[in-house]
């Protein structure tokens, strides 16, 4: 059965309540264990089936945000879905009351119980207002990403496909595509600051009716965060500012070189080579092919699922307009299918998000006979999967960049290396956020530049005055949706960089590994995984600075002047 044919019908909410409630009746009363695992399994079938038509409106209005069948039916599920969580919340507090909770343990493992406490924290049926309004929020911050159509030379273009000419190999090009895109922004910025300045309010008025002092423990608890605190992420991000940003800096200045500029700006970031960035030789359906070739060689077990997401036709990666931006993957359970979201635009960044999302589908597609908590892992594990794809990737990356490989390697690797800074700026500046939700607009923007010239001290906007206030942040859509996510990005970098060293070291033995934790799914926390996996803890002290070290030697022993 191919997508298209994929079957939406929009739930009937009274009689799934119904169901839902007559299972959880029979958990957590005088009922034997095998009543209660049964009731369980039953729970669990039900969110499977309300999971599948939520993730296929989903789907459907992020390809097309004009459909308006989509767009109703995504309205439904933002306004039904928090009223649907009080029933989470009575699964947990049955199942975490049980007589039977050890043998229950036993059956579904720990971790479920330990995050079902944790959730217990983060709901109570008084705060459904706040989240409808938070879903209402996030929906409209993503349609008015979706609006922007940028007129530039003598084309009209959405911001995705605004990104080779922020890559142009002519520098005016570049710049004047800097000042196009912002204008989207600085038109916008009203909007922006307004759904941004309700988010944050409703988001700390659900953390006070919840017992917090603010957002931030509950945006920890919201993601199932049982291992580490906001200290342990402070002494991280004060690894990657002592031991990354020299070498970011250093990274820039030979950029600089290359680039034959004495004083970059914010618009020559983007371009790395004179000769132009490395791209894939091929268009769309071409990648894909060599994609296919690439799993097909790798495992078995790559190649089982890479022609599964062809042959349903799982992949939905031109940008087109009216789409939504960014790439993504999510799973939908009732077809057992992982599903890939992408903008190609001609840049290396296609066979980035290729890559980086068929290794979220590929560990969903390996760990989905899990039940549904553990499916997944949390967010910062799950991206130990995407990224360390991208590096798994690498003996076949030839084939999609030719006599751009060496280029590509070398910029992927410093790339990644790069993105570390920023990504933990972006964590910076949503702790003090919510730890002064009253800040005004213009404050949020004046602390994001200041977190910049700590974190990016390389990064001058030049005459993009609407960018030095301190506004490039409106563009992170993670900031809006999901407070608090970011940091899972370089936690899971510095995990997948072990990957790189182990691969580059024994092929065989990386892939075995990688392999076996894909099919752990979520049943470990972030550090269980982590320590199965037999990679070092991001948190402790030293940590960065070993990982560093062979990436440095790679990146020194290339001669990027030629490049």
């Amino acid at each position: 059965m191919k997508f298209n044919d994929y079957k939406y019908e929009r739930p009937n909410l009274d009689e799934i309540k119904k169901e839902i409630e007559e299972q959880l009746n029979l958990i957590s009363t005088d009922q034997d264990l095998q009543t209660e695992i049964q009731a369980v399994h039953k729970v669990f079938a039900i969110n499977d089936k309300l999971n599948t038509m939520g993730t296929l409106v989903s789907i459907r209005n992020s390809v097309d945000t004009t459909d308006e069948f989509y767009e109703k039916e995504q309205e439904f599920f933002d306004e039904n879905t928090p009223h649907l969580r009080q029933y989470e919340h009575q699964f947990n507090e049955k199942i975490l009351a049980s007589k039977n909770r050890k043998e229950l343990e036993k059956e579904f493992g720990e971790l479920i119980f330990l995050r079902g406490e944790l959730a217990q924290k983060t709901f109570k049926p008084e705060i459904i207002p706040e989240m409808q309004k938070e879903n209402k929020l996030t929906t409209e911050y993503g349609k008015l990403i979706a609006s922007a159509k940028i007129e530039f030379q003598g084309g009209t273009y959405n911001l995705s496909q605004m990104t080779p000419f922020i890559q142009d190999k002519d520098r005016e090009t570049r710049h004047q595509a800097q000042l196009a895109v912002s204008k989207f922004f600085a038109d916008n910025e009203s909007q922006f600051d307004r759904i941004y300045d309700d988010m944050v309010k409703v988001r700390h008025e659900m953390a006070e009716k919840l017992g917090y002092e603010n957002f931030i423990q509950l945006g920890y608890d919201r993601f199932g965060r049982t291992d580490y605190t906001a200290e342990d992420v402070k002494n991280y991000r004060d690894q990657i500012y002592s031991d990354i940003v020299p070498l970011v800096t250093e990274l820039t200045e030979r950029k600089a070189k290359r680039l034959n500029i004495e004083n970059p700006k914010s618009y020559d970031l983007a371009l790395s080579f004179l000769s132009g960035n490395p791209t894939p030789k091929g268009n769309r359906e071409w990648q894909v092919s060599i994609a296919k070739n690439m799993y097909d060689e790798m495992s078995p077990e790559t190649s089982e699922f890479f022609n599964f997401m062809l042959d349903r036709e799982l992949l939905d990666l031109d940008s087109k307009s009216g789409k939504q931006g960014g790439g993504y993957c999510t799973y939908i359970p009732e077809y057992r299918s992982p599903f890939i979201f992408a903008n190609f635009n001609g840049t290396s960044h296609d066979v980035d998000v290729l890559t980086h999302e068929a290794g979220h589908a590929f560990q969903v597609y390996q760990s989905r006979d899990q039940i549904p908590e553990y499916r997944w892992p949390t967010m910062e594990a799950a991206e130990i999967h995407s990224m360390s794809m991208e590096f798994l990737a690498w003996p076949w990356i030839d084939q999609f960049f030719k006599e751009d490989t060496k280029k590509y390697k070398f910029n992927h690797l410093a790339g990644a290396v790069s993105f570390l800074p920023y990504g933990v700026l972006v964590d910076e500046f949503q702790h003090h956020i919510y730890e002064k939700p009253e800040l005004s607009p213009d404050e949020r923007k004046a602390l994001w530049r200041k977190l910049e010239k700590k974190y990016m001290p390389f990064k001058d906007y030049g005459d993009d005055a609407f960018m030095e206030k301190g506004t490039f942040w409106f563009r992170q859509g993670h900031i809006f949706h999901a407070p608090f996510y970011y940091i899972d990005y370089t936690l899971a970098q510095i995990c997948a960089f072990q990957y790189w060293i182990k691969h580059q070291e024994n092929r065989e033995e990386a892939l075995k590994s990688y392999l076996n934790l894909c099919r752990l799914g979520g049943s470990k926390s972030f550090l269980g995984l982590v320590e199965v996996a037999k990679l070092k803890n991001p948190f402790i002290k030293g940590t960065v600075k070993e990982i560093v070290k062979p990436i440095r030697a790679y990146l020194d022993s290339v001669d990027d002047t030629k490049l």
